[in-house]
């Protein structure tokens, strides 16, 4: 059963049959085809000659298929983390060197590790930093970058820089050189792409063609594209033209090798590498759980670390860069019926024929239309509203989001990436800092407490009850400390206070420090002090202590129990002081 847990192949393998080999198979054809086109433009994105994009997409998806969870996760190069790929390895190697495709494949290596490590040691939680409002700034911004970096191969000039003002000014530096018959094949590209995406599966079921076989053409536009554009380029001469095109493809695959690693370089690309390697777990895993839940399939977090870090180790190995889970892709192989992971591995199969086969006629391929491919693809991604729903529900999301797409957009991937990061940790430690204290008191005819504020409730005089909603810990203790202390300063005719803990999950050492200082003054004030509602695991850790045998009142199983024992001590007191 451990062994099953490392290699989900062994459990899914055991039931594989004839249907689910026809479902793999189909899906991989599909995939296959849609792969193509991306795996070449995306390697251009990261810097990288194009056949590397197919050197990408073979290996990986066999280790994935080997060690990975979810039937229809489809694992290669993706925009987000091509683009990242190029913004780290640009900074150690000049991009068309030798060392530049070293490094890049070096960075594959190190992300996979990292995963892998991630995943043994259950590291999972790890991607929680990352919050939804912060992935959807960055991609969205990302997703900006990417378009306007293919801005110069649509137009068919040089373009540099991995943030927006240097594109920004690289393009209106070379805007004079622009070639007309680039952007002749770009716009056609383009158009062709977009119709493709938004029309054509409407046009093609009005002349009769059943649904599904629509899907199928439509998934293979990209293809039918690419082929009219090198024929494009054959009829009319296009390279004598100035376009410029993929040129010669080495044929075959490449040695299945590991890449030299120097320490100085892995110093180097070492948070480059853990950087993409949160990114593209967070990116695969809200794909594989959307895709997972409507399977009603099983998903496994930890595992999936481990599947995508041997996916990226044997990118390593094959020649390939850093590679996830991608959307769109990953949502084609589910809506084509994938069944296991085994419809990875054929399509690794059919990348693998592709490379060995076909891509001597790529050397003919406008650059131009890979650049069309890239900015459809990624346009995609972008998603203003975010900023519109992050302002109407909290203004502190709005502010990571911001944050973090700006400083993507002005400062490179990396560093907006970490400035959310930065932001979300900093406003989480802000909202915790001060946590939401409400005094309650009781709902009349229940034993219900409701905050006084927002109910019609019966309180007890001389008596303070407050409901504490978060745990507590050093970044609050003080917080409560003041508050307790505060009230009972401006009601001299409280002689009890009950801390309500229904919400606190933990008390750390600082808390309980703040807790005695609490107890001590009230005590020095002739209040007493009470708990209610306190959680097992929370009193567990209270009982090694010497703050509950000190504690002038007592610790109640309920808000209401406490009410009633403050009540009658003071019946008790009363009696005696009258006797």
């Amino acid at each position: 059963m451990r062994l099953k847990s490392y290699f989900p192949i062994l459990d899914w393998g055991r039931r594989y049959n004839r249907q689910t080999l026809t479902s793999d198979l189909i899906a991989s054809v599909i995939v296959t085809i849609m792969l193509i086109p991306q795996s070449l433009a995306y390697a251009l994105l990261a810097g990288l000659p194009p056949e590397v994009g197919l050197y990408a997409s073979v290996l990986p998806l066999v280790a994935y298929a080997i060690f990975g969870t979810s039937s229809a996760l489809a694992v290669g190069p993706v925009a987000v983390v091509s683009l990242m790929t190029a913004t780290a390895v640009g900074r150690v190697a000049a991009e068309g060197s030798v060392d530049y495709a070293s490094a890049a494949i070096v960075l594959a290596l190190l992300s996979g590790v990292m995963l892998t490590i991630m995943g043994l040691f259950r590291l999972g939680f790890v991607a929680n930093f990352l919050s939804h409002p912060v992935i959807s700034g960055f991609i969205t911004a990302s997703g900006l970058i990417i378009a306007t970096s293919q801005v110069g191969g649509l137009l068919g000039i040089k373009t540099e820089g991995h943030a927006l003002p240097e594109l920004l000014v690289s393009i209106y530096e070379n805007v004079g050189n622009i070639n007309f018959h680039t952007v002749a094949v770009g716009a056609v590209a383009l158009a062709l792409l977009l119709w493709i995406r938004l029309d054509l599966k409407n046009w093609l079921t009005r002349f009769g063609l059943s649904k599904g076989v629509a899907t199928i053409i439509v998934r293979a536009g990209p293809v039918f594209v690419v082929l009219l554009t090198m024929a494009w380029s054959a009829g009319m001469g296009l390279a004598s033209r100035g376009v410029s095109l993929v040129g010669d493809v080495p044929q075959g695959l490449p040695m299945l090798s590991l890449p030299s690693v120097s320490l100085d370089l892995v110093q180097q690309l070492a948070l480059p590498a853990l950087i993409i390697s949160i990114v593209g777990f967070v990116e695969s895993i809200s794909v594989a759980q959307t895709l997972a839940a409507k399977r009603r399939e099983r998903f496994t977090p930890n595992q999936e670390l481990i599947g995508l870090g041997a996916s990226n180790i044997a990118a390593a190995i094959g020649g390939g860069y850093p590679v996830t889970g991608g959307f769109a892709r990953s949502v084609v192989n589910f809506d084509a019926g994938a069944a296991t992971p085994a419809a990875g591995a054929f399509t690794a199969i059919g990348i693998a024929g592709a490379t060995l086969l076909l891509t001597p006629f790529l050397a003919i391929l406008p650059k131009a239309t890979l650049a069309a491919t890239i900015v459809l693809a990624v346009l995609t991604l972008v998603d203003f509203s975010i900023l519109r729903r992050a302002w109407s529900y909290s203004k502190a999301d709005f502010t990571a989001v911001a944050i973090t797409m700006l400083g993507t957009l002005l400062l490179g991937v990396e560093t907006g990436i970490a400035l959310g990061v930065g932001t979300s940790i900093l406003i989480f430690l802000y909202r915790s800092s001060k946590p939401h204290a409400a005094i309650v008191g009781q709902v009349p005819g229940t034993e219900h407490y409701r905050n006084v504020k927002r109910h019609k409730v019966e309180t007890v005089p001389g008596m303070l009850s407050i409901r504490i909603d978060e745990s507590l810990y050093f970044a609050n203790a003080r917080y409560l400390e003041d508050l307790v202390l505060e009230q009972v300063a401006a009601n001299r005719g409280i002689s009890d206070v009950v801390l309500m803990c229904s919400a606190v999950n933990a008390i750390d050492m600082s808390a309980l420090e703040s807790l005695e200082v609490i107890e001590h003054r009230l005590k020095e004030a002739g209040v007493r002090l009470h708990l209610s509602e306190v959680k097992g695991p929370v009193m567990d850790r209270l009982a090694h202590t010497h703050f509950l045998k000190n504690l002038s009142g007592g610790v109640h199983l309920s808000q209401h129990q406490a009410t009633t024992s403050v009540l009658a001590s003071r019946a008790t007191n009363t009696t005696q002081t009258a006797a």
